[in-house]
């Protein structure tokens, strides 16, 4: 675990570099909240209610990348379920997404689409990968902050003729 010294010179860095706060806490992948108090208080202050798990210890392993996968997997067809609902694909959120939809795809045999999000924009979905018009959609990303991510996978998801029906994340 990162000491909160470490985070605050990391979040320092990305700041000087030009990112934003949500830029800044999608690279960290903390929560917005936790880069305002990172960059504005001071070093005795006790830290905020976020716990870091560095995405390495996960990251750098595929095999825990695959676990949770499975587990959120398990999720998705209970809901879907659930919810009598059929679910045709996937979609990861670049760039922490798109493992954890690799494996989910792979796991229930679906169709993997990626959205890139955009900082300033909606975003856009790679060519590359499944198509979305007319199919009922699980969005998946890493982690969920003030949610402006997820909401722009939906809009854009909308606007490609899918029907977001679940969204999973950590």
């Amino acid at each position: 675990m990162m000491e909160i010294q470490a985070l605050r010179e990391k979040a320092r860095k990305l700041k000087e570099s030009g990112l934003n706060t949500y830029e800044i806490a999608s690279e960290m992948n903390i929560a917005e909240e936790t880069v305002e108090w990172l960059l504005s208080k001071e070093e005795k202050e006790k830290p905020g209610k976020d716990v870091k798990i560095g995405w390495r210890s996960i990251g750098v392993y595929p095999l825990r990348i695959r676990y949770i996968a499975n587990a959120m997997a398990d999720i998705i067809v209970e809901e879907a379920e659930n919810r009598e609902l059929d679910v045709d694909t996937v979609i990861g959120i670049a760039i922490n997404g798109i493992p954890y939809a690799t494996f989910i795809a792979e796991e229930l045999d679906l169709e993997l689409a990626i959205f890139r999000p955009h900082t300033e924009k909606v975003g856009v979905f790679s060519s590359n990968y499944a198509g979305l018009k007319d199919k009922n959609a699980v969005i998946v990303d890493d982690v969920i902050g003030s949610g402006k991510t997820m909401r722009k996978a939906i809009t854009a998801t909308k606007k490609e003729g899918g029907n977001p029906v679940l969204c999973v994340t950590l």
